[in-house]
């Protein structure tokens, strides 16, 4: 990054940090919006979402397009090359048992891992995603989270999930933590940044709205909920806060970013449940692979269970 250059809050990045020459600009930023931080209310807009639109939305149709928004993901300590080759077999073999239906989005794995999927995967349409950015804790120097992300992109990695930098956000360290999104994403380039907020940690609305607000101002083309990893997965709550906060961006700035909810989504009716909220709130437009993604790994066999109507686990 060049001494001086600009993310789209119109924040300056500059690696001398001079934190008073705007203290209030990342403040202002969040201050203009207009989405809804009161808890309770944002609970009972869910359940009114959902009372009204679930039903119509639990079908095989959405079942199957469900299952073509899923990052299938292996994120284990035990993962190993020969595991992670396994797992993408899977992929493969889904294709010839099943071509007339979708596969998965992405296969997304530990950076290290990105090789090994790019090798194994022989299945067009299937993105090799990482975690990357010293995931799951976000702690690390800049200089280690860019240089894993540059190699995971060097071993062939089309999508980048990274851990916003919690620490950062806890102590109101607004120019560092937009610092380390923007950086990470002139490391991806025109790939996606899906940026994890880990809401089980951040737990407020008012929390999640101003740490979706900065990330997406700073770079991030898909916010997503949670690591699944130590804290609370992805809620409904989150979900429609976030689904909100990509709403009101896109309104103000023309700027389309995904919405990826992972984390403890294990069933079709959880699932179909974040699709109505996604419809609802962003619309038909956002109901694309592109724009929306589930992370998970028992969910597909799920899906697939509920729009063949068979006990197959392919997955």
């Amino acid at each position: 990054m060049n001494q001086h250059e600009h993310c789209n809050c119109g924040c300056e990045h500059n690696h001398d940090h001079d934190h008073e020459m705007n203290p209030n600009r990342y403040e202002a930023v969040v201050d203009a919006s207009a989405v809804e931080t009161d808890d309770v209310a944002v609970h009972a807009a869910v359940e009114r979402i959902l009372a009204e639109h679930y039903e119509e939305n639990f079908t095989p149709e959405v079942a199957q397009f469900l299952l073509n928004c899923v990052d299938l993901t292996t994120l284990n300590t035990e993962d190993s090359e020969s595991t992670v080759a396994q797992f993408v077999q899977r992929v493969n073999q889904f294709d010839e048992n099943y071509p007339q239906f979708k596969n998965v989005a992405a296969i997304c794995v530990y950076s290290n891992f990105a090789q090994v999927v790019r090798s194994t995967l022989e299945v067009s349409g299937v993105d090799v995603a990482v975690c990357s950015a010293c995931f799951p804790s976000s702690q690390a120097h800049i200089e280690t989270k860019i240089a894993e992300t540059a190699l995971a992109i060097q071993d062939g990695a089309d999508e980048v999930d990274v851990v916003l930098n919690v620490g950062y956000f806890r102590d109101g360290a607004w120019e560092e933590l937009c610092d380390e999104i923007f950086e990470l994403k002139q490391t991806v380039g025109d790939r996606p940044l899906k940026v994890i907020l880990e809401t089980g940690l951040l737990k407020s609305a008012d929390n999640i709205r101003r740490a979706s607000i900065l990330s997406m101002y700073s770079g991030a083309d898909f916010i997503k909920t949670s690591t699944g990893k130590g804290y609370p997965g992805a809620s409904l709550e989150a979900a429609y806060v976030m689904c909100r906060c990509i709403r009101e961006y896109f309104e103000k700035t023309g700027k389309v970013v995904g919405f990826k909810a992972s984390g403890g989504i294990r069933s079709t009716e959880d699932a179909v449940k974040y699709y109505t909220l996604v419809k609802e709130i962003l619309g038909e437009e956002w109901l694309t692979n592109e724009r929306f993604r589930i992370g998970a790994s028992s969910l597909a066999n799920a899906l697939f269970q509920s729009f063949t109507g068979t006990e197959g686990k392919p997955f």
